[in-house]
């Protein structure tokens, strides 16, 4: 079993990896379901990390169908990942009717190279899940990312358990959303899946000591922190041996 951890700081890479990850998915603003990660964060963490670094490629929050300038800063940003020395990256993409975009996903995979691609959960808004998985493992993606196109991932487990007969050990299937150490035994058991997906989200309080009003930079309160949880990450690789 893969467990396969997503980050969008440093200091939660090194939680991840004492929890027992073996994979990384380097993301910024996970509180935005994540986009691209800055160079800095993502050759650090490509440096120090013991297991594979793959960046998420999503130049915005928001839908999944990406302008040509878009598209364009995708392909920069899988080219820096290439040379921050990640081993694959993250990605999706869909076109105007919420299909898979084949030409931009081909041209995506092509810049990639020899590093490994995931299908991320822009599959869990498409019409039809069969035809979808047919086109991205015709792209040469090596897994999928996917709560079976509901919620979480246990409440779409019978679908997660169709993906994985259809893929026929064609590609992988990799369970994520909401997925915690009391539930993955389920989803795993049910589905046949052989990676799971988490965040292991937690909050520390700054290590900052202010006086008087703090005005909030932005809509997050700055005095408190998301981090991955070791303890979280290690419930889920406990429950999986």
């Amino acid at each position: 079993m893969n467990v396969e951890v997503c980050i969008d700081n440093f200091e939660s890479l090194n939680s991840a990896q004492r929890g027992g990850a073996n994979r990384i998915e380097l993301c910024g603003a996970l509180a935005l379901g994540g986009i691209t990660p800055n160079y800095g964060l993502i050759k650090a963490a490509c440096q120090h990390a013991s297991i594979p670094v793959y960046v998420m490629i999503r130049p915005r929050s928001g839908d999944f169908f990406y302008s040509e300038d878009e598209v364009a800063i995708m392909l920069s940003d899988i080219y820096a990942a290439r040379r921050a020395g990640a081993q694959g990256v993250v990605l999706g993409v869909l076109d105007k009717q919420a299909n898979i975009d084949r030409q931009v996903l081909k041209s995506l995979v092509a810049e990639a190279g020899q590093m490994g691609v995931t299908f991320h959960r822009a599959i869990d808004l498409v019409a039809n899940v069969e035809d979808a998985l047919e086109t991205i493992i015709a792209a040469g993606c090596e897994r999928v990312l996917t709560s079976g196109q509901e919620q979480t991932a246990l409440a779409g487990v019978n679908t997660l358990k169709q993906m994985v007969v259809q893929a026929n050990n064609r590609i992988s299937i990799m369970a994520g959303a909401g997925v915690s150490g009391t539930n993955v035994k389920q989803i795993v058991d049910i589905s046949g899946v052989h990676e799971v997906h988490l965040s292991g989200k937690s909050q520390r309080q700054s290590y900052m000591t202010v006086s008087g009003q703090q005005p909030s930079m932005g809509s997050a309160d700055d005095m408190n922190l998301n981090v991955t949880s070791e303890t979280q990450i290690r419930a889920v690789v406990k429950a999986l041996t």
